[in-house]
């Protein structure tokens, strides 16, 4: 389905410092984040719609129980809210930045936050 909604060159930037360009580099990421959090949720509280661009806030949420970025296994829950923003071209995502407040998930897993935030 990412190959249906994303654009080829898609530019994303990621929760914890994460950037890319292309979907498979999106992927990636999504993997690395499942595996971590395989309970992974996410609310989305509301939807803005402007033409070209759509912002999500949302609340994400999950147990940590696989490595990330080299963060071992805490096995602890968190939750923050995010916002989540999306360009658009010709039906298709290029451009994508979520932003949320890692200093909440740095806390709850009881880890210092990487340099990079």
């Amino acid at each position: 389905m990412a190959n249906e909604i994303l654009a080829p060159n898609l530019r994303f930037r990621g929760l914890l410092g994460y950037s890319s360009v292309g979907i498979q580099g999106f992927k990636d990421y999504f993997q690395q984040v499942r595996d971590a959090f395989p309970d992974l949720r996410s609310e989305i509280h509301e939807l803005i719609d402007a033409r070209d661009v759509v912002v999500a806030r949302v609340t994400w949420g999950a147990t940590h129980t696989g490595e990330i970025f080299g963060i071992r296994p805490t096995g602890r829950k968190w939750s923050y809210v995010a916002a989540s923003i999306f360009h658009f071209a010709a039906g298709r995502i290029i451009d994508a930045w979520i932003v949320g407040d890692t200093q909440e998930f740095w806390r709850a897993l009881g880890v210092a936050p990487r340099r990079s935030e």
